[in-house]
Parts: C-alpha cells; structure tokens; sequence
C-alpha cells in the first residue's frame, strides 16, 4: 500500500491573541498535519512555536515551525489574522484603512511565493478585507473566504441555549450581513428542534417575550464590546469558529456556515462580501444558499450591504 498523501498545510499569519489561539485549536482538534506560523516579531513567533511544540505529545502529532512566506507556496490553507486591533470605543469599520494598506503588503508576499490554495480571512472588517484579498490575489472568489458571521452564530445559538436552558447543538439559527453593527438575526428561519422558535416558545416558554429575544440578538451583536471593555480582545471563539472552518475545508465537509463569501446576485446583492449562509468544501465555497427571508429582514440586510459599500469606497470603488 502507498502512503503518498500529500499532508495538510496550514501557514498562519500573525500571531497575535487570535493567530496563537487558532494554532492551539488546530492542535489540539487535530486538524491539520503541518503548521506554519508567520509574524514580524519573530521572537513571539518562535517563543509559540516551541510552546505549542511542547504540547505535541499531549495532542495530535502536527509538525509546527516558524517561517516566512515561502512557506505559503504549497499550503492547503493560509489563514491571514494580523493587522491593527479594534480598541475600546472603536467600531469594526473604523479599522478599514489601515488594516486594507497592511493586507496589501501580506497577500502581495503570499502570491509572490506561487501560493494556489484558500484563503481564509479572520482580521476586522472581515468583510472588507476579505474583498479586499480577493481583489488583491487575484485568486477565484470560491478560494478566498471570510470568517464572517460564524462567530456571531455560535454566540446566538449559545446565548439562545441559555435562555432556553437546552443544549446549543438543538438551536438551528442564523445571524447574517455584516460581522459588525448591522448585522441580523433570521428570526424567521430559526427554530429549536424542528420547532420553529415562536411556537416553541408558546409551548414550552410561555413567559418569554419577543423583548427578551431581540435583548439576546442586541447581546449577539455587542459581545465583542463587552468582551473588549473586560479584556482588551475577543480570540477564543473565534480561533474555535476558524478551526471549525478549516476542519470543514480540509475534511472536504460540505458544511453550511454564515461565511463571508462574494455575492453575485444572490439576495438581490452584488460585488461585496458578506456574511450568508454557504456549502464549505475542500474548493472552498461551493454555494450560497439563498434561505426565505421576511420583508424585514430583507431590508435589514440591504440595509447591511449598503453600510458596507459605503465604507469601502475609501479603498475600492463598489
């Protein structure tokens, strides 16, 4: 029998809160065969390197190192989470400018090494400087894939959980738009079980409100302030969220996650990157699925790609 599978690679940039705590996760879920960390503090680079490698006996048998961007040249997966932090105060959007000139500067170093796998995009605005990767790559739009609103979707379902006192794995539901202030919650397609969230509600909450439900949307929405405000960063769930992307991309899944993907068309969008439903697989992303969307949630979402378009048009004409 041949062993010549070729072994996953996965070349993180920037090892920082978030990069660090997603080589962790990806050890420790045994996800990938090879990781690659890259930074300009290459003595924080190495000091994790020989840190996670410590690890190793206790996990999965991955091969860690620090290196540079050759190294991007035969990866599956470069997962870009450097850049300038959002600070107490600051909105996502307010980190446009300057995180868009140092994507510039790392996505040009990453093709120059002939790199032909996926993208996945973890920096705020995710959404802009998803588009801004595609753009700057070259590369087709199914390989270059932003967090999203992943992050934002496991918040709903665990804050739904709690409220209902059930286990998250039963809340089906989906925030969507922006990974900022003007995302939304599908309300109308959220159910718990296979039961639709109102009618649960009627018959197994029939104290709760719709008040108390859009106070956990509002909670969804501005955990990432209420994080910042106690710790200055938000990084484990979202290195979670960004391993449980890449396991989907790697193991060829087929999984449907609230991704930041290119919209052509698809909920009467165009030309930008947003957070929707959408097939993930070893090609990167397959499909958008187009779910049913009440009137208000059709605005919500205009209302969503609208902000994010004119956000933008400082760095990319939309």
């Amino acid at each position: 029998m041949a062993f010549d599978k070729k072994p996953n690679k996965v070349v993180v940039i920037g090892t920082g809160y978030v990069g660090s705590s997603y080589a962790f996760s990806l050890i420790n879920q045994n996800i990938t065969d090879e990781l690659v960390l890259i930074d300009l503090n290459k003595d924080k680079t190495e000091g994790d390197v020989m840190d996670l490698n410590h690890g190793v006996p206790f996990g999965a048998p991955t091969k860690v190192k620090a290196g540079d961007y050759e190294d991007c040249e035969n990866a599956d997966l470069v997962v870009i989470t450097a850049g300038a932090n959002q600070q107490p105060g600051e909105t996502r959007l307010d980190l446009i400018e300057k995180n868009a000139r140092i994507f510039k500067s790392i996505v040009e170093n990453v093709m120059k090494a002939n790199f032909d796998g996926i993208f996945i995009i973890a920096t705020n605005p995710v959404d802009v400087l998803s588009y801004a990767t595609w753009k700057y790559s070259g590369l087709p739009m199914e390989r270059v894939i932003g967090s999203g609103t992943i992050l934002d979707t496991a918040r709903f379902r665990f804050m739904l959980g709690e409220y209902f006192d059930l286990d998250v794995r039963n809340i089906h539901g989906y925030i969507m738009g922006e990974h900022g202030d003007t995302e939304l919650p599908v309300w109308s397609q959220t159910r718990i079980g296979s039961e639709h969230i109102h009618r649960f509600m009627e018959k197994y909450k029939p104290e709760g409100t719709m008040e108390e439900l859009e106070n956990i949307f509002i909670n969804v929405r501005d955990a990432a302030y209420h994080i910042i405000e106690r710790k200055g960063a938000t990084h484990y769930a979202i290195a979670m969220g960004l391993a449980r992307l890449t396991k989907a991309i790697l193991r060829n899944e087929q999984s449907i996650l609230t991704v930041s993907t290119l919209v052509r068309g698809e909920y009467g969008l165009d030309n930008l990157y947003i957070g929707v439903p959408a097939v993930v697989s070893r090609r990167g992303v397959e499909r958008i699925i187009e779910i049913d969307l009440n009137d208000l949630e059709k605005q919500q979402l205009e209302h969503s790609a609208k902000v994010l378009k004119e956000a933008m048009k400082p760095v990319f004409e939309v």
